[in-house]
């Protein structure tokens, strides 16, 4: 999955349903990380705001609790679409 640089829907809401997306397939499993604000950075090529701004919406979603100093992790039972 890639972002859409030149479409209307914002680059960190693109990442967020990315990542939502892998929480739901079992990427990222329960009680483990999700990649760092760097490796998001990286891995989509954009600004570290733009990363922290689709982790905080997935924080919001409910998907994900980030703990200070470790990073942020999916939560045990992420809330039913």
């Amino acid at each position: 999955m890639t972002v859409d640089l030149d479409g209307p829907e914002p680059l960190y809401e693109q990442i967020a349903r990315i990542l939502a997306a892998r929480i739901a397939d079992g990427t990222y499993p329960p009680r483990r990380r999700i990649p760092s604000e760097a490796g998001i950075v990286a891995e989509f090529d954009v600004s570290r705001p733009t990363a922290r701004a689709a982790v905080q919406l997935l924080v919001e979603r409910g998907l994900v609790q980030t703990v200070r100093g470790k990073g942020s992790y999916v939560v045990d039972s992420p809330p039913q679409a």
